[in-house]
C-alpha cells in the first residue's frame, strides 16, 4: 500500500456482534421476518464480516405499533421531564460504559480513524447528560397576558409523538444520539434506522438504553435500506422524522413530509468555506486545518473544504496547506497514529474518484495527491490539495465527502465574501484572521447556520443546522429540543 502509515493488518479486532437476524422492538431482540441480509463490510480490507436484516414491512409496522402503543398508553406516557432526564444522564453512564466495543465496530463499519471513533461514546454522552438539562425548559410555567389584559393563556409543551430517526454513515453514534436525546427528554418513542453499512454499532446505544431502564416500546431500531426508511417517513403512526444523510434523499423525506403535513428535521450536505483574512497566521492555522476542513477523511457534511486565500498570499497559504496534509498519515484505521483512513464504501470511493478525475480535467492542480491510493485492499484515496481552483469547476461546487480541498483566490473581502455564498449549501464556514473582532465581521456576513472564528467545533448550547440545500430546521440547545414539542396554548379568564 502506497500510503504514509501502516497497512491494514490481516488479523482484524473481533467486534461483539457480527451476522445478525434481529432487530428491537418493544423492549426485545426479535428475529426479522425479511429474508434479505445486508453486508458490513471493512473499508479498509473490503471483506464482508457481518450482516444485518433487511427488515420487512411488517418488522416495521411492528416497531411503529410498539412506539405508538408506548407513546399513548404505556408508563413513558405518564413520566416527567425531570425522571426523563434522569433517565438520559442513567443512558449516558451506560452508554460510557460500551465506549471500547462502540469503537470497534464503529472503525469496522465505515473506516473512521480509531482516534475518531474512541470518541464517539464520550460525545454521545456529552449531549445525552446537556439534554438532560433542559428539563426545566418542559417544565416551567409559561403563562402570558392578553394584550388587552383581562385573560392570559398557558402555554404547553407537549411532545410530538412517536418520532423516525435516521442517521448517516459518517458518523452512525452522535448522529442519532443528537436525535434521541431531545426526543426522549420530549416525551416521544423513537423507531431508530441507521444507514445500511453502519447498522451494529448502534445497537451499544440500544443496549445501553435497555440497561439503564428505558420503557418497552420507548426505544426501537430496525435496520434496511432506502425503502425500509421510505416506510417508517411514509408510516400513518409516524409523527415527526429527523433526518441526517445527502440532500437528494433529503429532499424526497421533505417532499414525504410535506405530503403528509408531518414535521421534519433534516441535516443535509454542505460545501462551506474557510475563508483566510490578509493578516492569518497560518502557522497557528495549520493545527486546525485537518479537523476544519478534513475531518474524518473529509466525509464530514459541515468541514470547509474550499479554502478562500487572498491573492497577495495565495502561493504562502497552498504550501502550508498542502504541508500539513501531505504529512498527516493515512493507513489502517486502527492505527493510533492514522489521520486517513479509508472512503466508508465501495459507492464514495467511485464518487471521489470521480471528482478527482472532473478536477484534473478541468485544470485544477493537484500539490498532494490527486488519485485514488496505490494499494490492492480497501477503498483508500490519497489526502488531495487542488490549487489554482475557479469557482465554475464541479470540485469547487459539489460536495465531494472525501480527502480533497480545494483552494481559491481573492483580490477583496467583498470578493471572499461572495464566493463563500456562491453555493446552494449553507452549513458551516470559518474565517481564520489575527483579529477574531474582524473575523467575526466577515463571519456575520456568510449565509450559512454556523461560522467558526479560528477553529470549528458543535457546541451543545447552541443550535446546529442548515440553510438552503443544507437543511431544515436545527439541532443542539433547546431549539433542537423545540423540534420534538407541539404547542396548546390554554386560554383562561381572569378573575
Amino acid at each position: 500500500m502506497n500510503v504514509t502509515g501502516t497497512p491494514p493488518s490481516p488479523a482484524r479486532p473481533v467486534p461483539r456482534w457480527t451476522h445478525t437476524d434481529d432487530y428491537y422492538v418493544d423492549g426485545a431482540w426479535v428475529r426479522s421476518t425479511a429474508a434479505g441480509r445486508l453486508p458490513q463490510t471493512d473499508p479498509a480490507t473490503g471483506r464482508e464480516w457481518g450482516t444485518v436484516p433487511d427488515c420487512s414491512a411488517e418488522d416495521v409496522e411492528a416497531a411503529l405499533a410498539a412506539a405508538d402503543r408506548a407513546f399513548r398508553t404505556g408508563p413513558w406516557a405518564r413520566t416527567t421531564p425531570s425522571e426523563r432526564a434522569a433517565l438520559l444522564c442513567r443512558i449516558a453512564d451506560e452508554v460510557e460504559a460500551r465506549a471500547a466495543g462502540t469503537a470497534v465496530t464503529n472503525t469496522l463499519e465505515n473506516g473512521s480513524p480509531i482516534g475518531e471513533t474512541r470518541g464517539a461514546a464520550a460525545n454521545a454522552a456529552g449531549i445525552l447528560r446537556h439534554v438532560a438539562g433542559l428539563a426545566s425548559w418542559l417544565e416551567d410555567e409559561d403563562v402570558r397576558p392578553f394584550p388587552a389584559g383581562g385573560a392570559e393563556s398557558v402555554v404547553r409543551k407537549d411532545p410530538v409523538g412517536p418520532c423516525v430517526l435516521i442517521a448517516p454513515w459518517n458518523f452512525p453514534i452522535n448522529l442519532m444520539v443528537v436525535k434521541l436525546a431531545p426526543a426522549l427528554l420530549a416525551g416521544c418513542t423513537v423507531v431508530m434506522k441507521p444507514a445500511p453499512g453502519t447498522s451494529l454499532s448502534i445497537r451499544f446505544v440500544v443496549e445501553a438504553c435497555a440497561a439503564a431502564g428505558v420503557p418497552a416500546g420507548v426505544v426501537n431500531l430496525v435496520t434496511g435500506g432506502g425503502e425500509v426508511g421510505d416506510r417508517l417517513v411514509r408510516h400513518p403512526l409516524t409523527a415527526k422524522v429527523a433526518f441526517t444523510g445527502s440532500t437528494p434523499v433529503g429532499r424526497r423525506i421533505a417532499a414525504a413530509c410535506g405530503e403528509l403535513l408531518r414535521p421534519v428535521t433534516l441535516e443535509l450536505g454542505g460545501k462551506s468555506s474557510a475563508i483566510v483574512l490578509e493578516d492569518a497566521d497560518l502557522e497557528r492555522m495549520a493545527p486546525a486545518l485537518i479537523r476544519t476542513c478534513l475531518r474524518n477523511t473529509g466525509q464530514t457534511c459541515y468541514i470547509s473544504t474550499r479554502i478562500l486565500a487572498p491573492s497577495s498570499r495565495y502561493n504562502e497559504v497552498v504550501d502550508m496547506v498542502t504541508r500539513v496534509v501531505a504529512s498527516a498519515p493515512q493507513g489502517d484505521p486502527f492505527d493510533e497514529d492514522t489521520v486517513f483512513g479509508p472512503m466508508a464504501s465501495q459507492a464514495q470511493y467511485d464518487v471521489v474518484r470521480d471528482h478527482l478525475d472532473s478536477a484534473h480535467a478541468e485544470g485544477a492542480r493537484a500539490t498532494t495527491g490527486g488519485h485514488p491510493a496505490d494499494t490492492d485492499q480497501g477503498w483508500f484515496i490519497e489526502p488531495t490539495v487542488f490549487a489554482d481552483v475557479t469557482p465554475d469547476m464541479r470540485v469547487a461546487r459539489e460536495e465531494v465527502f472525501g480527502p480533497v480541498v480545494s483552494i481559491l483566490r481573492y483580490d477583496d473581502l467583498d470578493e471572499a465574501v461572495a464566493l463563500a455564498n456562491d453555493t446552494p449549501f449553507g452549513l458551516g464556514g470559518v474565517v481564520f484572521s489575527a483579529d477574531p473582532a474582524a473575523a467575526q465581521a466577515v463571519a456575520e456576513r456568510m449565509d450559512t447556520g454556523s461560522v467558526g472564528v479560528n477553529f470549528f467545533a458543535s457546541n451543545h448550547n447552541a443550535p446546529f443546522g442548515g440553510r438552503h440545500d443544507s437543511g431544515l430546521g436545527v439541532e443542539y440547545g433547546i431549539e433542537g429540543l423545540a423540534q420534538y414539542v407541539t404547542f396548546k396554548s390554554i386560554h383562561r379568564r381572569l378573575g
